[in-house]
């Protein structure tokens, strides 16, 4: 979660270290837009949507002392090239750049304060944007949840890496309906992949446990065997990108769980903003998968491939979830404005 802690002047923010978690719980300030930068490129914040909401902040404070568009222009080519496949990235430095570039940049102290305060102002707008929208998955998603609950019994939920409130400003994406169903006395649990090679199932953990929510933590492999035992209901998952025909970027190993549950009749869900369609990619064929560096898996000198993200094709989908409801991948085009 970014938590905007600055001064009228902003002049920092703070963020949660999610690589310092599940071990504590440290918060860091960021100063200057080369710390935005390494923040997100270190994987500090995570999570599509909290990368977002980071990276517009990080234009606030890349022009604290210089608001041209020059320098406009270099802050947004800088933290575009932190995170490859994370498309709410990228959506957010546009919308920023959009927004700032009506306003004259100009080089006199008035000129400068109003673009930069125009700078802070749009960045808290897709904050507060963010929790709303995660509000309305989580409304969303609450009645697929009571839609496939079985009756008189616990409603059991896998999920993979996390798309909690750590990976947004608050709520989360694909874990906000299991917090809805959960607040609503609905008996849920949660099977949580591991997530390796970065153990993000960790953090989901670590969440589910400090709202009360029941979960038992799996390794990745284990999951196509409880899929098979008829212990999963359903699989929700968030996402980093879907392209415009639906097929999904998210955390690697999320593909081998959309074919397990295809294999034994389990819905398969993906839940994200609509900030995460990116309906100019036609494929999932055209995203661009980052390549983690080698040290993650701790090999020494092997030869390491070590993609972050996989693609789930379309047609493993059963519905995509957003702030707008759920509607299959064929129905997808109706979202695009």
């Amino acid at each position: 979660m970014v938590e905007d802690r600055a001064s009228n002047a902003g002049n920092s923010i703070l963020i949660l270290d999610q690589t310092r978690l599940p071990q504590v719980a440290v918060q860091v300030r960021l100063n200057t837009v080369d710390d935005v930068a390494h923040a997100i490129r270190s994987m500090q914040v995570r999570g599509a949507p909290l990368i977002g909401v980071t990276a517009a902040y990080g234009v606030a404070l890349g022009l604290k002392h210089d608001a041209s568009d020059s320098q406009l222009a270099q802050v947004v080519d800088m933290l575009a090239a932190t995170r490859p496949t994370a498309v709410n990235l990228h959506w957010a430095l546009a919308r920023m750049q959009r927004v700032l570039q009506k306003f004259p940049q100009g080089c006199n102290a008035l000129a400068l304060g109003t673009r930069r305060e125009v700078a802070w102002h749009e960045a808290r707008a897709i904050a507060a944007e963010d929790v709303a929208t995660n509000v309305a998955i989580g409304e969303h998603g609450l009645r697929i949840l009571t839609m496939h609950k079985p009756k008189d019994a616990v409603l059991q939920i896998m999920t993979h890496c996390n798309a909690g409130r750590l990976a947004t400003v608050a709520h989360g994406t694909a874990l906000a309906p299991v917090y809805a169903a959960h607040a609503a006395g609905i008996p849920v649990h949660v099977w949580v992949s591991e997530t390796r090679p970065r153990n993000q199932g960790l953090l989901t953990a670590w969440e589910l446990a400090e709202a009360g929510v029941p979960h038992t933590l799996i390794a990745d492999n284990a999951a196509g065997l409880l899929i098979m035992q008829g212990k999963v209901d359903l699989l929700i998952v968030g996402a980093d990108r879907i392209a415009a025909n639906g097929d999904t970027a998210n955390k690697i190993g999320t593909y081998l769980k959309a074919l397990a549950a295809q294999a034994h009749g389990v819905p398969f869900y993906v839940a994200a903003p609509l900030s995460t369609i990116d309906f100019s990619c036609p494929t999932g064929y055209a995203i661009c998968i980052e390549e983690r560096a080698a040290a993650e898996l701790g090999a020494g000198d092997v030869p390491v491939v070590n993609p972050a993200f996989d693609i789930t094709p379309a047609h493993l989908i059963t519905g995509i979830l957003s702030e707008n409801g759920v509607v299959s991948v064929e129905e997808l085009a109706q979202w695009k404005s």
